[in-house]
């Protein structure tokens, strides 16, 4: 029995090996590493086992776009089919430029290489621009050697450093390339910790990239040159009729705006009303601390939200349509209590009678020629809002929220959209406002009566909705959508 084992074992471990020769000797595609800047060399000492391929362009990958999908209307199909191919070439055209003013420079992925000597600021290093600043923590950790040579180079900018030292070397002061070389590593290091950095080129908002070198080994990082903003503040005052004015867009319907500002009167007898009426023939709209605004007729929806919004002097102000009701449930300071507590909040969604009508919106920004996809959710939500039970982080909400005015200003209303726009903001919005909604924040809606030929005429057309498409495939360079 024991021989039997033992020849078992033999025999298993003859054919562990035969494995393991067959796997070494097979296709060397099985060792190919082609994500990775480094390729497998074969039959080589240890330490030459990898070598860098074309290490400074390697170090920055490209970020490829490819072509999205959506169920929704292609949009290119909503634009007259006579017009559409000088339409794409005016949109490319656009979109390229659009591109120059968003970007900065930091769409490429860095690679940072393992067990490097070098230490440098991989993150949150701006300066301002055209001013030296100093290029903090730059160091060198390498083992001994009779010369220790580094260099620094930009595209957009020169390098300098002090240099008071005898024994250390520097070529290249206020030149794109600057190169430090001694015998003494600790002084190497004592001149890197003072190498400045200033951009040449004046610009309020872009990047530069860094490199770094020694012997075989390249860091690449970025510089962000920013002009620092001035801080536009609101004073809160001191009660919430400082802090909030309501905004109301009308059109026709005097019966419902009255009953509107009655029921605000009712709980916020001081707060002020901003109103702006696109009414074919206007009527007097007065009362304490109402501000009414006369349109030329039938401008619409977004022109009127732009014109009530243009004139708010309050931190927020609380967004409801002319035929809502303010009711027990409704109270601004519940928005105001979440919006102080998250500064990074931009609107704050309640809901009308108990509809929430909140949504999420799912963009791929697709491939630079066909343009992007985009699909809205309904009752959908990224995530809860910290600290608040019933408030979600959404991308969209009803049209009875609360608002940071500086912040809704800086994306506005697009007044080409007249009566077909709700989404339409929040669209242009995304990236760029915080958005969250909450449950229990209420208004009424007041119950409708039957509306006049003349209303009726201008609420919905089907052109508008055309349009609108044909819209948001320049605008928003969109291949496709589904509402």
């Amino acid at each position: 029995m024991q021989c039997l084992l033992r020849a078992l074992c033999t025999w298993i471990v003859i054919a562990i090996i035969v494995t393991i020769i067959l796997f070494t000797l097979s296709d060397e595609k099985l060792f190919s590493v082609t994500s990775y800047p480094f390729k497998w060399i074969r039959n080589m000492d240890c330490s030459e086992s990898f070598h860098l391929r074309n290490q400074s362009k390697r170090l920055l990958l490209s970020v490829n776009r490819s072509s999205c999908s959506c169920e929704g209307d292609h949009l290119s199909s909503k634009v007259p089919q006579e017009s559409l191919g000088a339409v794409e070439k005016r949109r490319a055209e656009e979109y390229r430029q659009h591109q120059i003013r968003t970007a900065m420079n930091l769409n490429k992925i860095i690679l940072a290489l393992p067990n490097s000597p070098l230490q440098y600021p991989i993150h949150g290093l701006t300066v301002i621009p055209m001013k030296k600043s100093l290029i903090p923590g730059l160091a060198l950790h390498a083992d001994k050697r009779a010369k220790y040579k580094v260099s620094l180079s930009v595209q957009k900018g020169v390098l300098s450093v002090n240099n008071d030292l005898k024994r250390v070397q520097v070529d290249g002061q206020d030149q794109n390339t600057l190169t430090i070389s001694s015998t003494c590593l600790d002084l190497i290091n004592h001149l890197l910790s003072g190498v400045m950095y200033s951009s040449t080129v004046y610009h309020i908002r872009t990047s530069d990239m860094v490199s770094f070198s020694f012997e075989d080994y390249e860091a690449i990082f970025p510089i962000t040159v920013r002009r620092p903003s001035v801080p536009v503040l609101y004073d809160p005052g001191e009660d919430i009729n400082s802090l909030v004015t309501i905004a109301i867009k009308t059109f026709l319907r005097y019966a419902e705006l009255k009953v509107l500002i009655k029921s605000i009167r009712r709980f916020y007898p001081d707060i002020k009303i901003i109103v702006a009426d696109d009414s074919l023939n206007p009527e007097n709209v007065s009362g304490t601390n109402i501000e009414h605004y006369i349109m030329p007729p039938a401008q619409g929806w977004f022109a009127g939200r732009n014109l009530a919004i243009s004139q708010v002097t309050s931190k927020y102000f609380l967004w409801v349509d002319d035929d809502y009701v303010f009711n027990g449930k409704t109270r601004i300071e519940s928005f105001v209590e979440v919006m102080e507590a998250v500064p990074e909040l931009d609107v704050l969604g309640g809901d009308v009678d108990g509809n929430q009508f909140y949504f999420s919106l799912m963009y791929d920004v697709g491939d630079e020629n066909e343009g992007g996809c985009m699909s809205r959710l309904f009752m959908k939500v990224h995530s809860p809002l910290p600290g608040f039970d019933g408030c979600y982080l959404v991308d969209g909400v009803v049209n009875f929220f609360l608002a940071r005015t500086d912040a809704v200003r800086r994306v506005g209303f697009d007044p080409f959209l007249k009566r077909v726009a709700h989404t339409e903001f929040f669209i242009d919005g995304l990236g760029a406002l915080m958005v969250a909604t909450c449950k229990g924040f209420s208004v009424g809606h007041q119950k409708k009566r039957k509306m006049f030929p003349k209303y009726n005429k201008y609420r919905r057309l089907m052109n508008d909705e055309k349009g609108k498409l044909a819209h948001h495939f320049f605008k928003n360079h969109l291949k496709c959508i589904k509402y």
